[in-house]
């Protein structure tokens, strides 16, 4: 006799679609090994060169660096940070954009 788990979410909680398994990444807070395509993955970009001396710099006309800093969350440590916010029932149906 085989029974059926409850779903909570169409996708699982994952945009993987038909892909089969995908790579694991690290959590940047609690180091927990998360499904790519689960975790929630934050991207900014940061100037390496002093605030004060950017603005001088770009007013002459230079060209700056920038690096991209990526990390990964896993769901329970975004949602602790507030990084992400928990939905309703009827809201976790709805697509979000």
């Amino acid at each position: 006799m085989v029974s059926e788990v409850p779903v909570k979410r169409k996708s699982r909680g994952r945009s993987k679609g038909g892909k089969g398994r995908s790579d694991y990444v690290q959590c940047s807070i609690c180091g927990e090994l998360v499904p790519r395509d689960k975790a929630k993955k934050f991207s900014r970009r940061i100037s390496i060169v002093d605030p004060v001396l950017a603005r001088e710099l770009q007013q002459k006309g230079a060209y700056l660096p920038r690096i991209v800093d990526t990390k990964y969350y896993c769901i329970s440590c975004a949602v602790h940070r507030g990084l992400i916010k928990v939905r309703s029932k009827n809201e976790r149906k709805r697509r979000r954009r």
